[in-house]
Order: C-alpha cells, then sequence, then structure tokens
C-alpha cells in the first residue's frame, strides 16, 4: 500500500502572458502564441488529472504560481473547480489579479478554494477590485489581497485597507532594491503589520526547510524541485513514484539568503506555518498574527534569538 502524501505544489505551467502589463513586473512579458496556450493547457489538465487519481486519503495543497495571469485561462478556472472539489485536496489556489469573471467559483468547494489577489493599482479601479473581492466574501472563498510597495502605491493601498472587511488580510511585498526610510515603513506596516517580514532577506544556507520535504514546486512538464528558487531537480512527478518520494526528506536550504513569502515562510527557523497555519498557500495569516501585530517579533535573525510567535498547531499542506 503507498504511504499517504501529504505535500504543497506550487504549479508553474509554461503560460508567460498576462492582461496587464506593469512595469516593475518582471513577468508576463511576451504574449502566448495559440501553440503555446495549447501547450499549457494540456500541462496543467495532465498535472489535475494526475491528482484526481491520486487516493482519497491523501491531502495534496495546490498554489498556482503563474509567470503570467492564469485565471483568465478557462482551464485553470475549470480545473480548479475539479481539484477543490477532490477529497485528496486540502486547497487548490491560485495567485491573480482577480480580474477575470467570477461565476466559476460558485461551482467549487468553498472550504478548499482560496485565492491570493494582487491589487494593480494602474491597472484597474479600486471599486472594481474591492467590488470583486466582496464577490468572493458573498461566496465563501477564502483570500488575501495585496499590493507592491511602490512609493507610489501606497494612497492605493491606504484607501484598499480601508475599502475591504477588517478581517481580509492585506500584505505588502517590498521592493528589495530599493529600501524604505523609517517613516514610509511605518506607513507600510500600518497597513500590513508583517510587512516586517517580506522586508528583509532571510539567511537560508544550512538552514533546514520545508520546502522539498513538505512543499515542492513542479513545472510544466512534472519536474519536481524544492522550491521555484533553487534550480536543481529533485525528480518528475510523471515518472516512477517510489523514485522521487524518496527525495522528499529533510534538508538544509544551499541558497544565500532568501527573499519571497512563496520560499522563506517554508523556513523552519521563522516557525511561519504557525502564523499561516491553515491558509499558508493562500498567504492568510491566522488573526493573532496581523491583527494589532499580535505575537510577532520580527527582528533579524540571528542564531539563539528568540522569536513571539502565536502558537497554532500546523496543519497539512
Amino acid at each position: 500500500m503507498t504511504e499517504r502524501l501529504e505535500l504543497a505544489m506550487l504549479y508553474r505551467g509554461p503560460l508567460a502572458s498576462c492582461n496587464y502589463g506593469c512595469a516593475y513586473c518582471p513577468f508576463a512579458k511576451r504574449r502566448d502564441s495559440i501553440e503555446q496556450l495549447a501547450a499549457d493547457r494540456a500541462a496543467w489538465e495532465r498535472f489535475v488529472a494526475w491528482i484526481a487519481a491520486r487516493p482519497a486519503g491523501d491531502a495534496i495543497g495546490v498554489l498556482v504560481t503563474p509567470w503570467g495571469e492564469a485565471l483568465t485561462r478557462a482551464w485553470y478556472r475549470r480545473g480548479l473547480v475539479t481539484l477543490s472539489r477532490l477529497p485528496q485536496v486540502s486547497r487548490a489556489a491560485a495567485q491573480t489579479n482577480l480580474s477575470a469573471r467570477l461565476d466559476w467559483i460558485d461551482e467549487a468547494d468553498p472550504a478548499r478554494l482560496a485565492l491570493w489577489c494582487t491589487f494593480h493599482p494602474a491597472w484597474t479601479r479600486l471599486d472594481r477590485f474591492v467590488a470583486r473581492c466582496r464577490r468572493l466574501d458573498a461566496a465563501g472563498i477564502g483570500y488575501s489581497v495585496g499590493v507592491v510597495g511602490q512609493p507610489e502605491h501606497l494612497a492605493a493601498a491606504q484607501a484598499l485597507r480601508r475599502a475591504l472587511r477588517e478581517d481580509v488580510y492585506v500584505w505588502i511585498n517590498a521592493v528589495k532594491s530599493r529600501g524604505y526610510s523609517d517613516d514610509e515603513a511605518a506607513a507600510w506596516r500600518a497597513i500590513d503589520p508583517l510587512f516586517a517580514l517580506n522586508q528583509q532577506r532571510w539567511p537560508s544556507r544550512g538552514h533546514r526547510c520545508r520546502a522539498g520535504w513538505r512543499a515542492v514546486s513542479v513545472d510544466g512538464d512534472g519536474t519536481l524541485r524544492r522550491c521555484h528558487f533553487v534550480r536543481e531537480p529533485i525528480g518528475n512527478l510523471y515518472a516512477d513514484e517510489a523514485t522521487w518520494r524518496s527525495s522528499l526528506v529533510p534538508r538544509a536550504c544551499t541558497a544565500a539568503d532568501c527573499h519571497c513569502h512563496i520560499g522563506y515562510v517554508h523556513l523552519e527557523y521563522l516557525e511561519l506555518d504557525k502564523v499561516f497555519a491553515t491558509g499558508l498557500l493562500e498567504r492568510v495569516p491566522v488573526p493573532e498574527a496581523w491583527r494589532g501585530g499580535a505575537g510577532l517579533c520580527l527582528e533579524p535573525f540571528s542564531p539563539g534569538a528568540r522569536r513571539r510567535l502565536p502558537v497554532v498547531p500546523a496543519a497539512p499542506p
């Protein structure tokens, strides 16, 4: 009998086009051809079919982390609906700019579907974006909302925070290349009490990480890697399962540091599984961790440093 699989999978297929063109975004700078879109669809549908064939006793979390905007493509919407209704799937989540149609969410299981939403002020109106968030509220879909911390986005981010329900977490992605004055950082922390987490490049080399053990990245062809930032393959999802499952072991990170949420959230010494618990894939922290910032000490890490973290039992991915 095959041992139960408990794993978070960050899926990134060949899709590389987006309906937005943000200057600060390094992704989605090409226009996919019909052939490229067909290849992306085939890769995604193969991945969904692989999960659908898994035993019902598995606990698989999926986060779609596309180079472009996935939810404008019907096959991603259908696939997320399918995944959300499978007993072996604990979470079916996607990163999105929330611009696509939302009628499909009514077919999904709201207990499993979740969205990681980014507001791009130059590409959509605040009222339109907030209306879409309220549509998620009405459907009972879990989600987080965020903004890239460009100085020109501050007023829009403040307005977004005021417009959303109080219990919706609004995250801010720090622009590491520019840095922030104390006053600037304080303004962003007033929106996102966990902003300091994303401001830093966390030391990772030699530190244990759940990536490659409890979480993996999956390319469109099935190539498995520890995460998006460690390029060495550890197997292929569609090859012999015993082979790639034997690679899922605790290990130390080989990268010097980690600055992206989908990477450092798995560093064991940060204990962010307690901060995000069941909302880890969609970037939704437990209320105790951000409403008032209680329970968190976000000083730069040093060996032996004490960290005050809310004690929330970690759940399967």
